[in-house]
């Protein structure tokens, strides 16, 4: 019975408490600057391309692209390893988080084929559909983990750090969902229409930090799965344009 309970208890969050490893003060200013680098300055669309006037790239170059660069930032500009942010190797991970990572994994896939069943029966209907269904998959999937790595990795971490875990976790789901990464709903002049849209965002993850004691948040990850697979059918359904795809 205590072997079950270990991969059941991951769908009630009661996953084992880990501390991330420390680091100093100057390296936090350091993910700080990263995060308002990526945000701000370059945005999470790369509206300084807009702004500079150039042409601004599809997503599917985008995205590796602007991932690539975090990734470098954290570990050769800030000097840290990314399991000091959250992003510890399998081997790592407890029963119950893989195990929870591995069902949800499962679940989410199965969910997302009852949804849109009529939709991929179209794509699978047309060999045509495959590459560019696989592409919007894979790209979707990047910036999922984008937006982890980002706003929980990047900026939770440091202002948990910095202020505890109630006001650091409640500035850091506040900065996600009114912050650049959705600002555009209100720049494209409709924000009335985007509020029932931030209150889940917001709740979701709110809810998803407090609930789960361990910093690292590794396996609830997995849940970003069924999100991130909606918004690529919908991408799909619109006949994917990868320059004016906004990625949400």
């Amino acid at each position: 019975m205590n072997r079950l309970g270990q991969h059941l208890q991951g769908h009630v969050f009661l996953f084992a408490r880990k501390l991330l490893p420390g680091y100093a003060p100057a390296v936090g200013i350091r993910l700080l600057l990263i995060f308002f680098f990526l945000e701000a300055v370059i945005g999470p669309r790369l509206w300084l391309f807009n702004f500079l006037g150039l042409p601004n790239p599809p997503a599917w170059l985008r995205v590796p692209v602007v991932l690539g660069l975090a990734l470098v930032l954290i570990r050769f500009f800030a000097g840290v390893k990314f399991a000091q942010i959250g992003l510890a190797a399998w081997r790592h991970w407890s029963v119950t988080e893989k195990s929870y990572f591995l069902q949800t994994l499962l679940i989410a896939n199965v969910v997302f084929g009852i949804i849109f069943a009529d939709r991929l029966r179209m794509i699978f209907g047309d060999p045509g559909w495959w590459g560019r269904a696989a592409l919007v998959v894979f790209v979707n999937a990047l910036w999922g983990f984008h937006q982890e790595l980002v706003y929980r990795g990047i900026l939770q971490t440091e202002l948990v750090r910095r202020w505890g875990s109630l006001p650091g976790i409640l500035a850091g789901n506040l900065i996600f969902t009114f912050g650049p990464l959705h600002f555009y709903h209100f720049s494209a002049g409709t924000p009335g229409a985007a509020w029932p849209v931030f209150a889940g965002v917001f709740l979701r993850h709110l809810v998803s930090d407090f609930w789960q004691p361990d910093d690292r948040r590794r396996a609830s990850r997995s849940g970003q799965l069924l999100h991130r697979r909606a918004w690529a059918a919908d991408a799909l359904m619109r006949r994917y344009s990868p320059p004016d795809s906004r990625l949400n």
